[in-house]
């Protein structure tokens, strides 16, 4: 079995043609100041890569490296090593060998007290492995997830709300603060949705059971369940958090607060149902003081871009992003106000909630409880003199009204609105009750779009297509480009946990108000804009923009499938 041994890394490196000596002495001059190791400094400032680094120092020592991103994690084995020992000595458990011995990564392989601490931890027999120190961490994440200790908190819980007990009371008058086993359960459930990126969090309560299940890159995924008894505390807790009516539970209620995890603050909107075994409630996730997106790199085609950049340098007239709940459209919007923001321009928003923080801006939220609607804040913003008004969301006729008259009246107006597509925005206002007349003089751009996951980059790799697949890329690009695309496809690692998908991407389709169309809506003409706006439209629908992500290797031919399988691709 290969013992770690002191050897001098510096001198290995250099003596490898991998560093110089200037940089070497650097390096050691910055681990005396700091204290850090100094593999660490090298890698942080750049002098050395790390998976290159771990590499050398394996082979220098005889050991095997390991890429944990390719590397299968059996999460009970290494759940053998205690977390504190796991994150005190950079080190994971990685494989059995031979009757009882572990192979071990190690990030500091050269470290003789840690192997000889994690040999009396285990009491077992050790081989070291080489392991890339970032990667240990992103997986030492995903393996001590917080789901056995709220296991041990669901259990503490339940004991307590025995019948005879007066917990759900002490709940009620307990602070934002306080040590229940409830409160402590539910911020081991933050902790879990933050780590995991997920955008909501589902508490759903079933007949033997209350089900937590978090939606990451759009999807629902379960996350753990805890025994039945326990939903109504949970539900309790959250609406008492939320300043939300507890002695209601027969109508829904929606809300918000705010936690801090991990040291960052999360902005929470909750939503409470009434379901047949208790209350449902769904919360979603909104990162406290997060940077606004720019619209450089919100990922659109380069003509859709100058279509966007032109429609905004024209300072008036109203230009809507549409598409289904959580499809990134406030994303956008605030990609634009982020292009518009300057010294010249006054900028107000409606928004509920707000959901960046931008300096230079007026942000106005929404509080329905107290009759502060869009429409009610909006005709108020339309005094403080402003250039550009962006809307939260054109929910009802007279927000959609007063926006339109304000972009009639030289402002520019940047709201949302819920379409399929872009050609079917007109018909939507039009039914809320907005003069087609009014729409033909203020609508400028119409941007539709939608979310796609994106392919992990760990695991991704080349893949062919089925019949099905084959056919889809025929209809959207024609023959001569789906025979010839080269298409991608994740094959799941511990980075995305298994899914082969890691983040988001946005596809678009925008439609220009040209002449043609606004006299078409003057006219209520529907078969001529229709016409025109097709015509417009032709090869660059939500479809061919999703193929366009797939030739670029970015998604997959079946996450473009399922994202567009409702669209229009043949005009």
């Amino acid at each position: 079995m290969p013992q770690p041994k002191r050897i001098r890394i510096g001198e290995m490196l250099v003596n490898d043609g991998l560093l110089s000596a200037e940089q070497l002495e650097a390096a050691l001059a910055d681990q005396k100041l700091s204290g850090r190791r100094l593999g660490r400094v090298l890698v942080e400032n750049g002098l050395i890569d790390e998976l290159l680094l771990s590499k050398r120092l394996g082979a220098q020592l005889g050991i095997q490296f390991i890429d944990l991103r390719h590397h299968p994690i059996d999460r009970q084995l290494a759940r053998r090593l205690p977390e504190q020992h796991a994150r005190r000595f950079r080190a994971m458990v990685l494989a059995k060998f031979g009757e009882s011995g572990l192979l071990v990564g190690l990030a500091d392989p050269t470290d003789l007290q840690a192997f000889d601490e994690l040999s009396r931890v285990l009491n077992c027999e050790v081989e070291p492995a080489s392991i890339a120190e970032s990667q240990l961490l992103a997986t030492l994440d995903k393996v001590y997830d917080a789901s056995d200790g709220l296991a041990d908190l669901a259990r503490e819980l339940k004991e307590e709300l025995a019948p005879d007990s007066s917990m759900l009371a002490q709940l009620a008058g307990a602070g934002p603060d306080d040590t229940t086993p409830v409160a402590r359960l539910l911020s081991g459930v933050f902790e879990d949705a933050v780590k995991a990126r997920a955008s909501d969090v589902h508490f759903e309560p079933q007949a033997d059971r209350l089900a937590v299940r978090f939606r990451v890159d759009g999807a629902l995924h379960d996350h753990t369940r805890f025994d039945s008894e326990i939903a109504g505390a949970v539900a309790l807790r959250l609406k008492l958090i939320s300043n939300l009516d507890i002695a209601e539970k027969r109508l829904p209620q929606d809300g918000r607060f705010e936690v801090t995890v991990r040291g960052a603050q999360v902005d929470m909107r909750i939503s409470v149902m009434p379901s047949h075994w208790g209350e449902s409630v769904v919360l979603r996730l909104l990162a406290s003081g997060q940077n606004a997106p720019t619209l450089a790199k919100l990922g659109m085609s380069a003509q859709i871009e100058a279509q966007v950049r032109d429609a905004i340098s024209r300072g008036r007239g109203m230009i809507l992003v549409t598409g289904p709940t959580g499809s990134g459209k406030t994303t956008t919007l605030y990609a634009l106000l982020d292009e518009l923001r300057n010294e010249e321009h006054k900028l107000v928003t409606v928004e509920d909630p707000i959901e960046y923080r931008l300096p230079g801006i007026t942000q106005v939220q929404v509080n329905d409880k107290i009759d502060l609607s869009f429409a009610r804040v909006l005709r108020s913003v339309l005094r403080h003199d402003p250039d550009i008004v962006m809307v939260g969301e054109m929910r009802d006729r007279e927000t959609a009204e007063i926006g339109v008259r304000a972009a009639v009246t030289g402002h520019l107006v940047l709201s949302t609105l819920h379409t399929n597509d872009a050609p079917g925005t007109a018909a939507r206002l039009s039914d809320m009750g907005v003069p087609s007349y009014m729409l033909a003089a203020s609508l400028q751009l119409v941007l539709a779009q939608r979310l796609m996951r994106t392919l992990c980059r760990n695991c991704a790799g080349e893949a062919g297509v089925s019949p099905q697949e084959h056919a889809w890329l025929l209809r959207t690009v024609g023959a001569g480009r789906a025979d010839g695309m080269r298409t991608r496809a994740g094959k799941g690692c511990t980075q995305c946990a298994g899914t082969g998908y890691s983040g988001r991407a946005a596809i678009y389709e925008s439609l220009v108000v040209t002449r043609e169309i606004a006299d078409a809506l003057a006219q209520e003409d529907t078969t001529a804009y229709l016409r025109a706006a097709r015509e417009q439209l032709q090869g660059r629908r939500l479809a061919h923009d999703a193929a366009r992500l797939v030739h670029a290797g970015i998604t997959s031919v079946a996450e473009a499938m399922k994202v567009t399988a409702e669209d229009v691709v043949d005009d």
